[in-house]
C-alpha cells in the first residue's frame, strides 16, 4: 500500500456583495474592490460568474485552528474593503429577495459560459463552500475515496443548509441552492468509477469533443481537483456561522481518514448507489437536519440527530488524530439548533409577527445574515 495521504484541508467560500443601503445584490462589482482584495490576500481571492460575488480559498492547511484563522483573515479583509465601497459581505447560499440584476463577469471563461448555458447560467445567483482535502499519496486513492464518500454527502448539505429564500419567497426547503444548481451540465453525484483511469477516460470524452476544456467545468458534488492533489467536497451551502463551516469541512476530513483507515485494514465502506444516495440527497436539500435520513442497512429513515451522533462516534479516533474533537462535536449542536436556513426562517417570521411588511421581514433577514457572517471575525 502507498503512503498515507497528508489529509491537509483548504476551504473556498464564495460571498455574496450587497449595496449598504438597499441591501440587494451589487449589479456590477465597484472598479477597484477586487484589485484592493488582491493586494491584501493575494490569488487567494478571486472573482466569480457573477460580480456582486467573489470567493476567497485558505491557504493549505495542516490544522482545523489554522483553517479557522484563515477563514477569520479572509472574511474580515473582504469585509473591511467590500465597506470602503459602500457594500457589506454576506455568507450565506441565496439572497433573500434579490431578483438577479448583476452582470456576469466579462472574462473569457464567462463569457463562454454565458454563451453556452444561456438562461441556466443567469440564474446562477448563488454560493456555495468547497472543502478540500489533500489525498495526494496516489490518484487510485482519490478516485476510490471518492466512490465511498459520497455516502455522507447528504449529511453534510443538510448541516450547511442557508438558502430557504429565493426572489423573496421562503421556498419550503432548506436549500433551494441545490434546485438552482442542478439545472448546470455535469452537476449533482459522480457516478461510481473502475479506477483514474476509468474516471479520465469518461471526463476525456468531453474534453477531446471540445465540449469542455478540462475537468474544471465537470461540478459535481464531490470530485477529484484537476488543481490539486485533493478531494474536493462541493455539495454544501455556504455557512454564516464560520463555527459551523470549520465543523462541516472537519467531517469531511475525519470521514475521508476513517475510510482510509479501513482500507489498511483490507476493509471499505459500502458503495452505495446514486439513486439510494440521491434520495436522501434529496431530503437534506428539502428538510435541512429536520427530519430524517435513510439508513440503507437497516432500510427505514432515522432520525438526523441520532444520525449525526452516529457520524460523530464513526469519526472520533480520527478527530483525536487531527485534534479537533471540539470542532467535530459542533456537529452535534448545529444538529440539535439548526442551521442558518433555520435562523434565517425564525428572523423572517418574527419580523412579520412584529407587524413589518414581507418586504422589511427580508430585510431583516439580510441585515441578519451580513451581521452573523462577521460574528467573531471582525476585531
Amino acid at each position: 500500500m502507498s503512503k498515507q495521504p497528508s489529509f491537509t484541508i483548504g476551504i473556498e467560500e464564495e460571498y455574496k456583495l450587497v449595496d449598504a443601503d438597499t441591501l440587494d445584490l451589487l449589479s456590477t462589482m465597484p472598479a477597484t474592490l477586487m484589485e484592493e482584495c488582491r493586494e491584501l490576500l493575494g490569488n487567494q481571492v478571486t472573482k466569480e460568474f457573477l460580480q456582486c460575488q467573489i470567493e476567497i480559498g485558505t491557504a493549505v492547511c495542516n490544522t482545523m485552528q489554522e483553517a479557522q484563522e484563515e477563514l477569520i483573515r479572509c472574511r474580515r479583509i473582504v469585509s473591511s474593503v467590500a465597506q470602503r465601497h459602500n457594500c457589506l459581505v454576506m455568507a450565506a447560499s441565496t439572497h433573500p429577495f434579490s431578483m438577479g440584476t448583476a452582470q456576469h463577469t466579462k472574462e473569457d471563461r464567462y463569457e463562454r459560459l454565458a454563451e453556452e448555458l444561456q438562461f441556466v447560467v443567469r440564474r446562477l445567483f448563488i454560493s456555495g463552500m468547497h472543502v478540500h482535502v489533500g489525498i495526494d499519496n496516489d490518484d487510485e486513492s482519490r478516485i476510490d475515496l471518492m466512490n465511498q464518500v459520497t455516502y455522507i454527502l447528504p449529511h453534510l448539505l443538510a448541516l450547511s443548509t442557508s438558502s430557504p429564500f429565493w426572489k423573496g419567497e421562503n421556498t419550503g426547503l432548506k436549500s433551494y441552492r441545490i434546485a438552482v444548481w442542478d439545472q448546470m451540465p455535469r452537476t449533482g453525484l459522480p457516478q461510481i468509477f473502475d479506477g483514474y483511469s476509468d474516471y479520465l477516460k469518461h471526463v476525456n470524452v468531453l474534453v477531446n469533443a471540445g465540449i469542455i476544456d478540462d475537468p474544471t467545468m465537470v461540478w459535481w458534488d464531490i470530485r477529484p481537483s484537476f488543481k490539486f492533489p485533493t478531494l474536493e467536497m462541493r455539495i454544501s451551502d455556504v455557512c454564516t456561522n464560520l463555527q459551523d463551516a470549520i465543523a462541516i469541512a472537519a467531517g469531511f476530513r475525519c470521514w475521508l481518514r476513517m475510510l482510509y483507515r479501513l482500507k489498511t485494514k483490507n476493509q471499505r465502506w459500502r458503495t452505495y448507489s446514486r439513486f439510494v444516495i440521491a434520495e436522501n440527497r434529496w431530503r437534506a436539500r428539502r428538510y435541512g437536519t429536520d427530519e430524517s435520513l435513510i439508513d440503507f442497512g437497516k432500510e427505514e429513515l432515522v432520525d438526523f440527530k441520532l444520525l449525526t451522533d452516529e457520524f460523530v462516534d464513526l469519526v472520533m479516533e480520527d478527530a483525536e488524530y487531527f485534534d479537533c474533537v471540539d470542532e467535530l462535536l459542533h456537529l452535534r449542536v448545529i444538529a440539535q439548533e439548526g442551521t442558518s436556513a433555520h435562523r434565517q426562517i425564525e428572523v423572517y417570521e418574527n419580523s412579520l409577527a412584529s407587524g413589518n411588511s414581507n418586504e422589511e421581514a427580508l430585510r431583516d433577514v439580510v441585515r441578519f445574515l451580513v451581521k452573523q457572517s462577521m460574528a467573531g471575525v471582525e476585531s
